[in-house]
């Protein structure tokens, strides 16, 4: 459907103009009208007093005498003055006396009536005036005189006024029309300039744009004078922001140039240390195997113990640098998010460690249903390493509850696994996800402190957070989020923003999902 364009600012100024003048003569007109028509009429009935009042004082002596012949000859006198319709005398009891008509359509009040007092009593119609008044003699009512005037002399004038009205209102008009287009140029002319620069300003994004103008001043400059100030700003801080762009976007490829080159010198590192190492701890494991079995029998206990703890040693180096290379291994995993049943996976990963040790006493809680947008073997890891650890730090409990499961907060989906085992001290949770980070010795129970650091990288590139709450011997709950697939490209965060949003968000579901459970 078609609407209509909103008017210009010069249109509506020029509407203004001229409803402004339009009032103001409609109002001086009428005004002007209005007291003139006031005081004609005060003027017609002065006028059909003094006429009254010298008709009366010539009916006197036909009054005073009967003689209604006098009475209306003295009438006939009106047939001079053309505005009188009709005419009566009336004697003291209101009966009429004489009476003068101006035509036969016109009629005189069958009884004399007069105002309060005696007074003289007048009234208007919407053609006419009559009035009717007492004839005084010797302070005494000698009868009464009625005149009927018509309004003829008043209609013209008002009309005459109508048209003089009308053609100074038009003239007015043209004159304010004209004004309204030299009030154009000097108003509306720079404040149609100045809606175009910003129109300009806001859709192309041109900080260049000026307003220019001429023969303007006051407040209208000085609003072109600020938003041309505005602009200068703007663009001077626009230009400083490029600068600063660019000079970012080299250092970010530097840096990247940089970074890049230190992961290939730390994989070939690592690739080395693990080639390096792992020929020599082969030979101190294999040697001392063969030390054990070859003169086992020349050994006495102790040198024994030292060639199982030299093994033993031995094999823990071999685990560590497993490990560490598998903790590098998953920088470099290119992600590929799909939908994944994280019940299914939590059930496959139960039944492996059930299978280690079925004679344990252990109630699992796996949620149905669960499922999320990750990638299926990070996923795997996470999961192992969670359960793997509730597993673990439940062993010496006659019996344990270990459960997996989400619920919704903040608007996002917290998944957890909690247990009710040693728990560990919460004081020290900063050094949970370090690296090579024990909470309980290695003689307590067995681990390398890689497996958290391990689940924290994988949550991490996954746009989400982990955190962990625990008291001594109440076991722990570790609770993770997995961000969002559209900030996620290539298995990597969609930029460094992307990543801290989503950790102070991180921040904020565990404030809730701390609160909800100490309910």
């Amino acid at each position: 459907m078609f609407e209509p364009r909103p008017a210009s600012i010069a249109t509506k100024l020029t509407r203004m103009n001229m409803l402004v003048s339009t009032m103001a003569l409609l109002l001086a007109c009428s005004g002007f009208v209005a007291y003139d028509v006031s005081a004609f009429r005060q003027s017609i009935i002065a006028n059909v007093s003094s006429q009254a009042q010298v008709a009366g004082s010539n009916a006197v002596a036909a009054l005073t005498f009967d003689d209604p012949q006098i009475a209306d000859r003295t009438l006939s006198a009106f047939r001079v003055t053309p505005h009188i319709v009709s005419a009566c005398i009336y004697t003291p009891d209101g009966k009429p006396f004489a009476t003068y008509r101006r035509d036969s359509t016109a009629e005189v009040p069958a009884t004399a009536r007069t105002g309060p007092h005696q007074e003289e009593a007048y009234s208007f119609t919407s053609q006419t005036v009559t009035l009717m008044r007492p004839i005084m003699f010797d302070g005494k009512i000698a009868g009464y005189i009625f005149i009927e005037s018509d309004l003829l002399a008043l209609i013209a004038r008002i009309k005459s006024y109508f048209e003089i009205a009308a053609s100074v209102l038009l003239l007015s008009l043209g004159l304010a029309l004209l004004l309204s287009r030299v009030a154009r140029r000097s108003i509306a002319v720079p404040i149609a300039n100045l809606v175009n620069a910003a129109r300009i300003v806001s859709r192309q994004e041109d900080y260049s744009t000026r307003v220019t103008y001429t023969a303007t001043e006051g407040e209208l400059a000085l609003l072109i004078d600020t938003f041309n100030e505005m602009l200068d700003q703007i663009e001077s801080r626009d230009r400083k922001l490029k600068a600063a762009h660019d000079e970012l976007e080299i250092r970010v490829d530097e840096r990247t140039a940089e970074l890049a080159a230190a992961n290939k010198e730390l994989e070939s590192f690592s690739y080395s240390v693990s080639h390096d190492l792992r020929a020599p701890l082969r030979g101190i494991d294999g040697f001392s195997l063969a030390l054990e079995e070859d003169y086992g029998g020349k050994l006495d206990d102790a040198a024994k113990t030292h060639l199982h703890r030299v093994r033993a040693a031995a094999q823990r180096m071999g685990v560590l640098i497993d490990d560490l290379l598998n903790l590098s291994r998953l920088s470099r995993l290119e992600m590929e998010r799909e939908s994944v049943d994280l019940s299914l996976m939590a059930r496959a990963v139960v039944s492996e460690l059930v299978r280690t040790d079925e004679s344990r006493q252990i109630e699992w809680l796996i949620e149905d249903g669960i499922h999320a947008s990750a990638d299926p073997r990070l996923l795997r890891v996470v999961l192992d390493n969670l359960l793997g650890n509730a597993w673990k730090y439940t062993s010496r409990h006659p019996r344990a509850r270990i459960e997996f499961g989400s619920q919704q907060s903040a608007g996002c989906t917290v998944f957890f696994v909690k247990d009710d085992g040693a728990g560990f001290d919460p004081a020290y949770s900063e050094k949970l996800f370090g690296a090579f980070q024990r909470l309980h010795g290695a003689a307590e129970f067995p681990g390398t402190g890689v497996g958290l650091a391990t689940v924290q990288r994988v949550i991490r590139r996954h746009g989400g957070t982990i955190w962990a709450e625990s008291a001594v011997e109440k076991g722990a709950t570790f609770y993770f989020t997995l961000g969002n697939a559209k900030g996620e490209r290539n298995g990597h965060s969609a930029d460094s923003a992307d990543r801290r949003q989503s950790r102070r968000r991180g921040a904020d579901v565990a404030g809730i999902a701390k609160e909800q459970y100490q309910e």
